[in-house]
């Protein structure tokens, strides 16, 4: 079987499978496990990434205005490598490749039987399981599906277990998007209830809410997480500084009491795949570091010098 991967967590989600010898391609953005950048890209921003937050927001804002899709599919390099299946996702068009982009350059299909097509959409911790086990089932390995979700669940419930123990449940505010402000929805809030904290801004299976800076200063979380979507742990570092010029800033407990953290967005939160369950260990070390040390800091997340 051959199988093309359009979106990272689905690459992830094939190799977590045992199927990591079947892919043939992938999107430009895959590079989880390693090995997979040597698979040739099939897709391409269209827009520069380059930049600011506020530069990217306003280019793919401008990109969708215009009812454009933000990436776009090399349909004549998909069609050469013969895939049996594809695997994309319908959850968000600025993440990855459009359930309608592939359709559109499946339009094009010619010589012998288009390929299945999985198409992920989570919005939920559950969601992303219930991908997990549907795109096993596609591939034909629906044992490993479910041993994976299996092991998956267990780990989930061991850190509920421990979270459980914790004296108190700080308030999070969870920074998916830098400028202009967006917080964390989708699984998000899940993840940060299993790890023992609170979440104060958006909602579980609903998409991440844009917010403005008042309702972060009004609410005065105990806690800050920044990762926003798509970006590293040093990309993130060097975006903070217009936050942090904030007028209030200095007066947030979270900044006051050195619990401003900046976490691999990119990696972990916003890949809705096997490392989902690495992302609840991310939080659940700096929600509660008394209770646990998964050995995350410094590759998964940082805190924040004042």
């Amino acid at each position: 079987m051959r199988i093309v991967s359009l979106l990272p967590s689905a690459t992830e989600i094939v190799c977590a499978l045992g199927l990591s010898g079947n892919l043939v391609g992938r999107s430009h953005e895959c590079d989880y496990p390693p090995q997979v950048a040597a698979l040739p890209a099939l897709t391409a921003p269209r827009f520069n990434p380059e930049g600011s937050s506020v530069e990217v927001d306003r280019r793919v804002k401008s990109i969708l205005e215009n009812a454009l899709s933000v990436y776009r599919v090399d349909a004549d390099r998909l069609m050469a490598l013969r895939p049996d299946v594809i695997v994309t996702q319908s959850q968000c068009e600025v993440c990855a490749v459009s359930e309608r982009e592939l359709n559109s350059a499946l339009a094009q299909w010619s010589g012998g039987a288009a390929p299945a097509v999985v198409s992920l959409k989570a919005a939920s911790l559950d969601g992303v399981l219930n991908d997990i086990a549907r795109t096993a089932a596609v591939l034909g390995v629906e044992q490993a599906g479910a041993q994976a979700v299996r092991t998956m669940r267990e780990r989930i419930d061991r850190i509920r277990q421990r979270a459980a123990l914790a004296q108190s449940r700080p308030t999070v505010a969870v920074i998916e998007w830098i400028d202009p402000l967006m917080s964390g929805g989708n699984w998000m809030p899940e993840l940060i209830g299993i790890a023992g904290g609170r979440n104060l801004f958006g909602e579980a299976g609903q998409h991440s809410p844009w917010i403005k800076f008042e309702q972060i200063s009004s609410a005065d979380p105990d806690l800050i997480l920044v990762s926003p979507c798509g970006f590293g742990i040093e990309r993130s570092l060097q975006e903070l500084d217009g936050l942090r010029r904030a007028p209030s800033w200095r007066n947030l407990s979270a900044a006051r009491n050195g619990r401003v953290f900046v976490a691999d967005g990119n990696h972990y939160f916003n890949r809705p795949g096997p490392r989902i369950v690495d992302s609840i260990e991310i939080l659940a070390e700096i929600i509660h570091p008394d209770l646990f040390q998964f050995g995350h800091q410094e590759r998964g997340w940082r805190r924040l010098e004042n």
